[in-house]
């Protein structure tokens, strides 16, 4: 099953103790019911979130969450709470190596939407650059 929803996404940053650098963006998408009961959110970057070009999807499927990006930015996370994981980041200025440790994970989804969040920390090139936060609310679109 497919349907056309708004997403309401939240993305906070924080690096070293600095006020975190939050990212809000409403935009519409693709939810994907699939038979097995994995959920598919599918939509379009714009320029608020400096990633114009970019196509993102988080696959749910009970407890793990993939985010895969393609287009200007290409990147592929898997989130499962208090577990690590590690992934390529591209980007038009280079290629950077993404350690992922998953703090929260929390989802709360129906056929009519509803709401996740995730927290990490995260280490480039085995630097940890900070924790970020991602707050996403789904809901299904008028028609």
């Amino acid at each position: 099953m497919e349907k056309e929803i708004i997403l309401f996404v939240r993305g906070e940053q924080t690096y070293d103790g600095v006020s975190p650098e939050v990212t809000e963006l409403a935009t519409e998408g693709v939810m994907t019911i699939r038979e097995d009961g994995e959920m598919v959110l599918t939509y379009q970057e714009s320029e608020i979130t400096g990633m114009e070009g970019t196509t993102t999807r988080f696959t749910i499927r009970g407890g793990t969450v993939v985010l895969e990006r393609a287009g200007l930015i290409v990147s592929r996370m898997e989130f499962k709470q208090g577990e690590r994981s590690s992934s390529f980041y591209e980007t038009p200025w280079g290629t950077m190596e993404v350690d992922i440790v998953t703090t929260k994970l929390a989802h709360r989804f129906t056929e009519r939407g509803g709401v996740m969040e995730i927290a990490f920390t995260i280490a480039v090139n085995h630097q940890v650059t900070g924790e970020n936060r991602f707050k996403v609310r789904v809901k299904e679109a008028a028609r």
